[in-house]
């Protein structure tokens, strides 16, 4: 059935469940005043007026998903250690399930400490393993990925470069995905930018694409874009490519249209966290069978929104709705 309303879209998203593979993390947050300079050095002091720990990274994309009506699956690796045992807990209180995330003994948990003034980081201190998978937590990683994909509707992969997506993990899940006839959505980063052949779409930011295929792109030429888009698409073997361009707006190809979704005037307040929301909402859209158009118009709103909060914020989906009436997208 064809979708033709918010209200139609929302009910078919709460049906979905999402396997999001990926490196989590926990963000942490100091919220204070600065009122002087600290007499050791020349950098300012925040006294700490509020602390606050969140579910971050690929975990951020879960709460996106959710936040949508679906099911988030995570597939992940965590530390043993206490940020790895709060990760844990806070995706119980959630209700989350948590059956897909590992607990290993030989890696950390990734935390990302910010220091704010008001709405003004002053500093961010990150603990984090970035290296590779041991062959234990590859074997049993790809176990509980296997395990996982016969229940799900859509997958996620979302790159941080912390070690815990490989080669491997990414040929392996895109076959037996396809193979299901699951499709398989991409948030890259630079280490495993080419090796996601196959996948249903791919999605790098501007600064990612020109990294990954070593060319200069402007973001402000449609023909430097279309090109770059097409010779990315022909090299992974991808459906579709979407590119995020900021202020400019996102710019999708498919098997063979081309779509430029420019940007909504809004007051920015922080881009964190913006590109887990748009993979978020472009999985959801795509595994309820949307126009890639249409698909990107919606996760194109939705960056959007989040940008106006500080910190890594999921979706509010009431204000999602509100704004794909007021802009037609699904008429």
């Amino acid at each position: 059935m064809a979708i033709s309303n918010v209200n139609e879209l929302f009910e078919a998203f709460s049906k979905l469940k999402v396997l999001v593979i990926g490196d989590v993390m926990v963000d942490s947050y100091v919220w204070g005043k600065v009122s002087r300079i600290s007499p050791e050095a020349p950098v300012p002091v925040v006294l700490a007026e509020k602390k606050e720990k969140r579910l971050g990274g690929a975990a951020n994309v879960a709460l996106n998903v959710q936040a949508l009506g679906a099911t988030p699956i995570p597939c992940a690796i965590v530390g043993a250690d206490l940020n790895g045992e709060f990760f844990l807990n806070r995706l119980e209180e959630k209700g989350i399930p948590s059956k897909g995330v590992i607990t290993s003994s030989e890696r950390d948990t990734t935390v990302k400490e910010r220091i704010l003034s008001g709405a003004h980081q002053m500093l961010r201190v990150d603990t984090e393993t970035d290296k590779h998978l041991s062959p234990i937590e590859q074997k049993s990683l790809l176990h509980h990925i296997k395990n996982l994909l016969p229940e799900c509707d859509v997958v996620i992969f979302e790159d941080y470069d912390k070690g815990v997506i490989n080669p491997t993990i990414i040929a392996e899940t895109i076959s037996e995905a396809t193979r299901l006839g699951i499709p398989t959505v991409v948030d890259p980063k630079k280490r495993n930018f080419m090796d996601y052949k196959g996948a249903t779409l791919f999605k790098p930011n501007l600064k990612e694409l020109r990294e990954g295929l070593g060319i200069e792109v402007d973001a402000k030429n449609m023909d430097s874009i279309r090109s770059a888009v097409a010779l990315l698409q022909t090299k992974l073997e991808a459906k579709m490519v979407m590119v995020t361009l900021s202020e400019h707006g996102v710019f999708i190809k498919d098997n063979g249209d081309t779509h430029l979704i420019p940007a909504h005037i809004r007051q920015i307040s922080d881009v964190s966290g913006a590109g887990d929301t748009v993979i978020s909402v472009m999985a959801c859209c795509m595994a309820v069978g949307l126009s890639p158009q249409k698909a990107a118009a919606i996760a194109n709103l939705a960056g959007g929104l989040v940008c106006e909060y500080v910190g890594v914020v999921p979706i509010n989906r009431e204000d999602l709705m509100e704004e794909i009436e007021d802009n037609e997208i699904l008429n």
